[in-house]
């Protein structure tokens, strides 16, 4: 099939629309011209009757002051007076209308001349006139005044017949320009007929030229499809890989650390046992650093949680030299030991209000992209400063305020990004990384980690020189709450006040009875319930409640519900979630609910103890205010 010349069909229209532009805007030059032209003629015509209208104001005084002379009746001044009163303006207009003409205008003069010296006469007579005046001298001035009118009327008349000469010209000078335009009008509507049959033609040839082309399209449509069902097929199984393959590496790294925490727990838990009566301290000293060790698996399974954003953020005011400087052991294990790590943090850093561990996630992720850009190895450094972006900084980036910033920066000396990288690195799973390097997940992870805590992030990046990426976080004028992560004796735990009671609802019986133990440990009466229906019963049955300490995820009614049903009940009743996993019943936009008391899995003794006394000593305040 012998391919569609697409070119030569395309010139002919485009060649036959030039000619009409040419055409149309030629009839409307030539329309304006006849417009011109009639204008003109309209000019004319204003001249002539203004010529008439002077000829006629000079007759009328003229006949006016004849007749006051022979009858002596004031009366017939009225035309001579109207006259005297007119005639200069009407001169001034004449004048004007004539001033493209020179010929005019030098008939012009003489007209005037004449008709001051007409006018001289008319006012000399009629000032002059004495009643009874001879019949002689009066004949006298109406033949000199004959004389000057008759001058008058031969000026006028020369330029009339002059303005009937340009009258004539410029009628047919407008009579020929509305036949060419005519004309114009009418070849236009032809091209445009014809243009129009040209591309209808064309047309019915390209759409001949389509359907004759349609079935070899269909057919190589059909085998894209099929090739597009083949590659997706081969993507989702790359996919899958790829998700066995993370989820394997996940579970190893997890293993793996569990497994040394667990060695920590059991091996020092045994060691406690067999020392337990011959050498007391040194047990104290095992069971320690078995404690030290599960509260290590609890910060793992807590960064887990934050990293599946199952965990509600709980920021707090963070000393960010602090929190970068004890991240030296996590960020080894992360990136490995051929990368050399500096740290640059600023003396006197401003506080910031944020959740400390998803902080440190953000910054494994910061990290841990750098990692991957330096496979040969490099340098990354971690630098905090402060810092204030300004109303300029702010109008030019979006959702940026402007204020004063606590800063830390990422820094690393691998291959960089280029701008069209730069733009779509925080949308979610958008990588350059190869198949298994990556998801996608971190910098959006990142980026919707610094919108939520009110901050800003920026990617400074160079192809072959490196990338810097700059989190901003506001500042805050608070001071950070003290870690005091001693354990206490026993005695200086707060202890149950006036025979406290506390109704205990879990649905796992060995943590119930963990908890149960606890708290009669600390002093308090405790009622236990496996389920909401066994707490609701035992609310019924139990004269004092004072505190309800629930799970939130339980078979059949959660412990949001169950609290709510309980505080119909019992509207001053206080209570205490806990859980190891927090979903939206008291957490809504990723925060715990305002009026919401917390405690998460798994929790010391202390921990439960400090919680209890907390909920039950604020809320009896706030009942008794």
């Amino acid at each position: 099939m012998r391919p569609v010349r697409t070119d030569r069909p395309l010139f002919a229209l485009l060649s036959g629309f030039a000619v009409l532009v040419v055409i149309v805007a030629t009839t409307l030059w030539l329309g304006e011209q006849q417009s011109r032209s009639e204008r003109l003629v309209q000019h004319t015509l204003a001249v002539e009757m203004r010529l008439a209208s002077v000829l006629s104001i000079v007759q009328d005084a003229e006949t006016g002051q004849r007749g006051f002379l022979l009858t002596e009746d004031v009366g017939f001044l009225a035309p001579y007076r109207r006259a005297i009163a007119v005639l200069d303006e009407e001169l001034q207009i004449l004048a004007a209308s004539i001033s493209d003409n020179p010929s005019q205008q030098a008939e012009m003069a003489a007209l005037k001349s004449a008709i001051r010296t007409r006018m001289d006469l008319l006012t000399l007579k009629v000032e002059g006139h004495r009643p009874g005046e001879a019949g002689a001298s009066l004949l006298a001035a109406l033949v000199k005044g004959r004389a000057a009118m008759d001058q008058v009327r031969e000026i006028i008349l020369r330029m009339q017949a002059e303005e009937a000469t340009l009258l004539e010209r410029r009628v047919e000078r407008s009579g020929r320009q509305a036949l060419l335009v005519r004309g114009g009008q009418l070849l236009a509507a032809a091209l445009v007929v014809l243009l129009g049959a040209f591309v209808f033609a064309d047309g019915r040839r390209r759409l001949r030229a389509t359907e004759t082309a349609r079935g070899s399209l269909e057919k190589a449509n059909a085998d894209l499809k099929a090739e597009i069902a083949q590659r997706e097929a081969a993507e989702a199984q790359v996919r899958q890989f790829q998700k066995v393959q993370a989820i394997g590496q996940l579970t190893g790294g997890i293993a793996h650390d569990f497994n040394n925490m667990l060695a920590i727990v059991i091996g020092s838990l045994d060691l406690a046992k067999r020392r337990l009566t011959s050498d007391p301290q040194k047990a104290e000293a095992c069971i320690d650093n078995a404690l030290e060790g599960a509260d290590r698996a609890a910060q793992l399974t807590s960064r887990l949680l934050a990293f599946s954003r199952q965990q509600p953020l709980a920021p707090r005011v963070l000393d960010v030299n602090k929190l970068v400087g004890g991240m030296s052991e996590l960020l080894r294990r992360t990136i490995g030991e051929n990368l050399r790590v500096e740290t640059v943090l600023a003396g006197g850093l401003w506080r910031t209000f944020a959740d400390p561990a998803q902080l440190e996630n953000a910054i494994v992720n910061l990290c841990v992209n750098g990692r991957d850009a330096m496979p040969e190895g490099g340098k990354l450094t971690i630098e905090t400063t402060n810092t204030h972006l300004d109303d300029a900084y702010a109008a030019a980036n979006a959702e940026v305020a402007a204020g004063q910033y606590v800063m830390i920066s990422v820094t690393d000396t691998g291959s960089g990004m280029p701008p069209e990288v730069i733009e779509r690195a925080f949308d979610p799973f958008y990588t350059t990384k190869g198949v298994g390097r990556g998801t996608g997940l971190g910098l959006s992870q990142v980026h919707g980690f610094v919108k939520q805590s009110r901050g800003h992030v920026k990617i400074y990046s160079e192809p072959g020189v490196g990338t810097t990426i700059k989190i901003y976080l506001p500042r805050n004028a608070g001071e950070p709450s003290a870690q005091d992560n001693a354990p206490r004796p026993l005695g200086e735990l707060p202890q149950a006040r006036d025979g406290e009671v506390v109704l205990v609802v879990e649905d796992d019986e060995r943590v119930r009875r963990l908890s149960v133990d606890a708290l009669r440990e600390l002093g308090y009466t405790v009622a236990q319930a496996a389920d909401a229906a066994q707490a609701m019963t035992v609310l019924g049955l139990q004269a004092r409640v004072d505190l309800l300490f629930t799970d939130v995820v339980m078979p059949d009614l959660d412990g949001r519900r169950l609290a709510d049903r309980a505080r119909e009940a019992r509207p001053d009743l206080k209570v205490l979630y806990t859980t190891g996993y927090t979903r939206n019943a008291i957490v809504h936009n990723g925060m715990l609910d305002a009026d919401v008391a917390f405690l998460a899995k798994p929790f010391t003794v202390e921990q439960l103890a400090l919680k209890v006394r907390q909920v039950l000593d604020e809320e009896t305040v706030g009942r008794n205010a």
